[in-house]
């Protein structure tokens, strides 16, 4: 079958140059949408499902990281085989080596044609091993456990550069409505929730917005203690109830103190294993 590929990249002229690049090195490889954006990314290649991604890092609303994360997340079960992604960089060698040790592929701007023509050969290999393997699932599950080295990789360098005051735990959180701050002790949260531009903070019987994102709350919470359960959710370890697996392998949580379920995506169900 002829191979299909998405390129995520916000600047118009990289995009075209990519696109006539790879025109000249692979000519039997189908563009198939170019995109502006990581939204626009994870919408296409969950419509189109393409077998390669070249995603480049730095795009407005979502990164490339955050785009490869959210994908690995949202893709159906009884889709084929998740695309092989290459990032697009202009980061330094230092993070390049954190790609390599993720297993991804890499491009550095400005690109050079040698590397992108040894990129597609290797695209190419891997292509033609999974047209003999079965089902997408196993593709899926290697892609899962890059991204957690490429997150942790990431993470690490993140909170390294946070200067001692921001790297304490954090113990309370100051939650303000109207003129009225609520003093919200950390061990009190059952669990954190992306919402938009804020973070519901969620307790037993009360819940605050903070003006945050969840990353940053990230690096302030003991990870001993909250854990990452999908992009948009940490809960208190000590809330969790229990964590249920259906038929078709969806993890969910029960909650000590609250009714509602929350869900694991793929990327932390590894959390959730019996001793």
């Amino acid at each position: 079958m002829k191979a299909t590929a998405l390129i995520a990249e916000d600047e118009a002229l990289l995009a075209a140059n990519l696109q006539a690049e790879l025109f000249g090195v692979w000519p039997d490889l189908e563009i198939v949408a170019v995109v502006g954006d990581g939204q626009s990314a994870v919408k296409e290649a969950l419509r189109l499902q393409p077998a390669v991604l070249f995603l480049d890092i730095r795009m407005p609303g979502m990164s490339g990281l955050e785009c490869a994360e959210t994908l690995a997340e949202e893709w159906p079960e009884d889709a084929g085989a998740f695309p092989l992604i290459v990032f697009v960089t202009a980061y330094d060698q230092y993070a390049v080596q954190a790609f390599e040790r993720a297993a991804f592929d890499y491009l550095l701007k400005p690109l050079q044609l040698a590397r992108l023509e040894q990129t597609c050969a290797r695209l190419k290999t891997r292509l033609g091993e999974r047209s003999v393997e079965v089902g997408g699932e196993l593709a899926l599950g290697g892609i899962v456990e890059q991204m957690r080295e490429l997150l942790a990789a990431g993470g690490g360098g993140a909170q390294a550069g946070q200067d001692s005051q921001d790297s304490s735990p954090l113990r309370i959180i100051q939650a303000s409505a109207g003129n009225t701050i609520s003093m919200v002790p950390v061990d009190k949260v059952i669990y954190f929730e992306a919402a938009d531009k804020y973070v519901r903070v969620v307790t037993a019987d009360r819940e605050h917005l903070v003006r945050s994102s969840l990353k940053e709350l990230l690096l302030r919470l003991d990870t001993q203690r909250f854990w990452q359960i999908h992009r948009g959710s940490v809960v208190h370890c000590d809330a969790i109830a229990s964590a249920q697996r259906d038929e078709a392998g969806k993890l969910t949580l029960t909650l000590r103190e609250r009714s509602e379920r929350l869900v694991v995506s793929r990327l932390y169900a590894d959390r959730f294993r019996g001793m």
